[in-house]
């Protein structure tokens, strides 16, 4: 298993997962504090309908799934606080319009799409040295910003209406995490799939939660969590020869239920 270390390939997608984990800890966090993980399975289904305009225009995919999820992340935030409108509705009608264009597009565009499947469900092996450099200048940006508004993050995270009445800028950081986390989505669609990127966003973060209360705990915990459950699922795709993405959601499941049981034998045993 050790020799795949060897390869060039194996190197690229370990340095993705570690930028995957961190970034993904600082906007998982602060999905799970804000209860917005339908936000990110809304962006991440809307990116279908940019990936299928992308190969319907014979243009990069990738620059209309990114299209796609910074004008769906944009309009939620936009369509929920213009018209009061909720933002689980708002989310409902992106995530069908984007599953809807994505097919039609899909099936307008002559011929066969062979990397439909890469973007479902997945191939972190297929990280290119560009997609790393993406991939580091996104984390690196993600996480300076998160240093400098930290409190307020966290303010807007767990109250955003105190967080309005004491005179934060609620509405700057609002859009600028919707929109971090849209890029996210785009950046690791290849990576991990859109089927299996919810999951990698919220999973960590959950299963952190059991054992930490502070945004920052979790932030910390969730990275590592993410890390070692996804460079464990790359390294036991080349054992078992299965798909990593199915592995490291897999991983994460078992590790949250292993959590959950230890937790509540925990409480159980102090009673």
């Amino acid at each position: 298993m050790l020799e795949y270390l060897h390869y060039d390939f194996f190197i690229r997608a370990l340095a993705a997962v570690l930028f995957i984990s961190l970034s993904g800890a600082a906007i998982g966090t602060y999905i799970i504090a804000r209860r917005l993980v339908a936000v990110c399975g809304g962006i991440t289904h809307a990116c279908f309908g940019g990936l299928g305009l992308g190969y319907f225009l014979g243009i990069s995919p990738v620059a209309g799934a990114a299209a796609f999820a910074l004008a769906s992340s944009a309009g939620v935030e936009w369509a929920s606080q213009r018209f009061r409108l909720r933002q689980d509705s708002a989310i409902a009608v992106v995530w069908a319009l984007g599953m809807a264009l994505g097919v039609l597009f899909v099936f307008l565009t002559p011929g066969y799409v062979p990397e439909l499947n890469t973007f479902l469900f997945g191939n972190i092996l297929t990280v290119t040295g560009d997609d790393l450099i993406a991939f580091g200048i996104f984390t690196a940006v993600t996480m300076a910003f998160t240093a400098w508004q930290y409190r307020r993050i966290v303010a807007v995270a767990f109250d955003c209406d105190f967080a309005t009445v004491i005179g934060l800028p609620v509405r700057f950081i609002s859009y600028t995490m919707t929109v971090l986390v849209a890029i996210c989505i785009v950046l690791t669609i290849r990576a991990v799939g859109i089927m299996m990127l919810m999951s990698v966003l919220s999973l960590p973060m959950i299963t952190a939660e059991i054992w930490c209360r502070r945004f920052g705990s979790i932030m910390a915990a969730s990275a590592v969590l993410s890390l070692l459950c996804c460079a464990g699922g790359l390294f036991l795709s080349t054992v078992i020869d299965v798909p990593c993405s199915a592995l490291i959601v897999l991983l994460m499941v078992a590790v949250f239920a292993v959590a959950r049981l230890v937790r509540a034998g925990t409480k159980a045993a102090v009673l």
